[in-house]
């Protein structure tokens, strides 16, 4: 297999640590876990599957804040060296595209992703019941709520950093009233981010074993690399003491994102570190963002631990697209574009 690149900009200060010596696997923790630990902010409790970005000198974040009443709400961070994060006490308060308040009952979740000049935000809101929330920014000072992409019920959306044959692209997890027990994957694609179709089931719960036999759900902005979108995504099982959330990853059809070409027979990531373990929700491994830098093929996953930190793991890209393809199980239907 020819070197593996990342299609994208060099971010030369991204978060790194080697792999530790003797260490097998293909993705490892930073040593400092948790980076954001219980009650980052006056107001907030905990703080926790959350995204960022490279932004002019350092990185700008979007948190999920879960408030000390209990209702999460989204704030703005920064950081110079993506570990140490200064969190905004006040949480975001949006405006619709007429400039009235658009402020959502609660949100979770986000998703960050840069398209073009206009910086994205997807997350859990609520419209008669769990359903995504879409809205930009510019500065992170002022933030402008479009229309709610789709109906209830719905999570994990994630959109694409760019647009695939003239097409804004997402991803997100349907499901019912309950706590999401459809569990597949699916693609919808727009051509202004208001209409929404042709969509497609991508990736489906389930395999061989039991770690994303529950449920899946995207997790961070797929990266584009040259074999395909490299995707990482959480995998749930359902254990007599609940849901325990981990970690994987797939590639996708870069033309056909609907396609997944390779896929995790094992997770990469699961509860083992007390921070992950131990918290508001145990048994929680939630991959929401990474940051990459094409020039070496680094990769900072960052993901929420038991519902109550932020945590920091690495790869990188060649030797992880090399471990999915050798390791690789599809479920029935993802290799299709199926509707």
């Amino acid at each position: 297999m020819e070197n593996v690149r990342i299609l994208g900009e060099k971010n030369n200060n991204i978060p790194w640590q080697d792999k530790p010596q003797g260490f097998d696997g293909v993705v490892w923790r930073h040593d400092g876990n948790p980076i954001i630990k219980w009650n980052p902010t006056k107001k907030s409790a905990r703080i926790f599957n959350s995204a960022v970005l490279p932004c002019e000198d350092g990185f700008i974040g979007i948190f999920r804040a879960d408030h000390k009443n209990g209702k999460p709400q989204l704030h703005v961070g920064r950081s110079k060296d993506g570990l140490a994060w200064q969190i905004e006490d006040e949480e975001i308060h949006w405006k619709d595209e007429n400039g009235n308040d658009y402020q959502p009952n609660y949100s979770y979740d986000p998703r960050l992703v840069k398209i073009e000049d206009t910086y994205y935000i997807v997350w859990c809101a609520e419209f008669g019941g769990a359903s995504l929330g879409l809205g930009t920014t510019k500065d992170f000072k002022e933030f402008v709520r479009l229309e709610n992409p789709f109906i209830p019920f719905n999570r994990n959306g994630v959109l694409f950093p760019r647009k695939i044959n003239g097409k804004y692209m997402l991803l997100s997890r349907p499901s019912d009233s309950g706590h999401t027990p459809f569990g597949d994957i699916f693609l919808s694609e727009s051509p202004d981010l208001v209409h929404w179709g042709r969509h497609r089931r991508v990736m489906s719960k389930g395999g061989s074993g039991w770690w994303q036999g529950t449920k899946i759900g995207g997790g961070a902005t797929p990266i584009e690399t040259s074999e395909g979108w490299l995707l990482f995504y959480h995998g749930v099982s359902g254990t007599c003491n609940g849901f325990v959330y981990s970690m994987g990853a797939a590639i996708l059809d870069k033309e056909n994102p609907a396609k997944v070409l390779y896929r995790t027979r094992d997770y990469l990531l699961t509860p083992e570190k007390d921070y992950e373990t131990t918290g508001f929700v145990p048994n929680v491994a939630f991959p929401c963002a990474t940051l990459q830098d094409a020039e070496t093929g680094r990769i900072a996953i960052y993901y929420g631990a038991a519902d109550t930190y932020v945590a920091v793991a690495y790869a990188q890209v060649d030797e992880l697209v090399k471990y999915i393809k050798e390791n690789s199980e599809l479920v029935h239907g993802d290799d299709i574009e199926f509707r």
